[in-house]
């Protein structure tokens, strides 16, 4: 079923979007039709929707009894059904037929945290703002929503990050990261492409060529030592930049998950697959049995092979290494949990 756009701007908060915001939400969110008595969710429901009366009429009722009739278009209809979780309300439809639009909660909050205001914010603080970033950031942040990094991400992280974030100007051959500088900044490409090379006596071996939301720089930052490798420009674009500081308190801190070895141990028994990111030579020295042995320099290419339908514990001697790994894999969307301390922390 067709979503109706115009029903759909009066539902709070969703008119305090932007129009792009909007109509990006609309276009994740599922329209759904009811015939009366249906049920469309139950007491005790966990799942992550929002979701609002298009048309028809339903009958929310509490656990105790307590019966709440919702109209489309009411002042009640306007606002999410039984949005707290889990849900303390069933709902059923009362009227011939309902339709309801259903989306990701966490997708609303986080179009609502890049800095817009609500209605109300603008009536008391002065004149709404009704334009919104222009097409090219619009699209760009849009790329951005969608990649797993941001998805995990607190809504309140995302506002901070777009706001700290710098625009870079690059030029093709422009070397943005060089091997041996200390770590500064985090990198997002908005436009164009990059090289990674690492330096070697023959020259300099290609490791990997990053285009548009691609991100590099993180490994220095998290294990606070020198870059390892170059980073080129193979055109023109724009780069978006994230200070040191500012990358370990909304990047890194939401996304790495850290354990202890108790801890470890009771996840692998469930089924958690330990990697050992150190080099071959260290792994067979003294990894842990069971292990896979992922070395740091060879885990973007390993991606592919990994089944992101299990959980990931990866370690190394300190936490560092495999605390890069972890940033790398959460990026990817992988349930993934870092060894604290690492393999001295549990021989020491």
């Amino acid at each position: 079923m067709d979503l109706d756009l115009n029903k759909f701007r009066t539902l709070i908060p969703v008119n305090a979007l932007y129009e792009d915001n909007l109509l990006y939400l609309a276009e994740q969110a599922q329209v759904e039709r009811y015939l009366t008595g249906e049920q469309i969710f139950n007491i005790g429901d966990n799942d992550p929707d929002t979701i609002f009366l298009m048309s028809g009429e339903i009958c929310l009722t509490s656990p105790e009894g307590e019966e709440i009739l919702v109209s489309a278009g009411s002042d009640r209809g306007l606002h999410a059904l039984a949005s707290r979780k889990p849900r303390h309300y069933r709902g059923v439809v009362v009227s011939p037929s309902a339709t309801v639009v259903r989306f990701d909660a966490a997708l609303l909050e986080r179009l609502l945290a890049w800095g817009h205001f609500s209605p109300e914010f603008a009536i008391n603080n002065g004149p709404k703002v009704d334009q919104g970033p222009n097409a090219e950031q619009s699209e760009w942040m849009m790329s951005m929503m969608q990649t797993t990094a941001f998805t995990r991400l607190p809504a309140t992280n995302i506002q901070d990050l777009f706001s700290r974030m710098e625009e870079v100007e690059a030029r093709a051959g422009d070397l943005i990261v060089k091997a041996g500088d200390p770590g500064d900044y985090y990198y997002v490409i908005k436009q164009g492409r990059c090289r990674v090379t690492l330096p070697s006596d023959t020259g300099e071996v290609v490791l990997a060529e990053l285009g548009p939301c691609s991100s590099f720089g993180e490994e220095a930052l998290i294990t606070d030592s020198v870059r390892n490798a170059n980073v080129s420009m193979l055109s023109h674009g724009k780069l978006m930049r994230l200070a040191k500081i500012d990358f370990l308190q909304l990047l890194e801190a939401p996304l790495l998950q850290w354990i202890d070895y108790p801890t470890l141990v009771k996840m692998t028994t469930d089924g958690a697959i330990r990697i050992d990111v150190r080099f071959r030579r260290e792994f067979e020295h003294n990894g842990l049995r069971g292990s896979l042995n992922i070395p740091q320099n060879q885990l973007r290419a390993a991606i592919p092979d990994l089944d992101k339908s299990k959980q990931y514990i990866v370690y190394c001697d300190s936490g560092q290494r495999s605390a890069t790994c972890a940033f790398l894999l959460s990026q990817q969307g992988f349930d993934v949990y870092v060894l604290e301390g690492g393999l001295s922390a549990i021989r020491g």
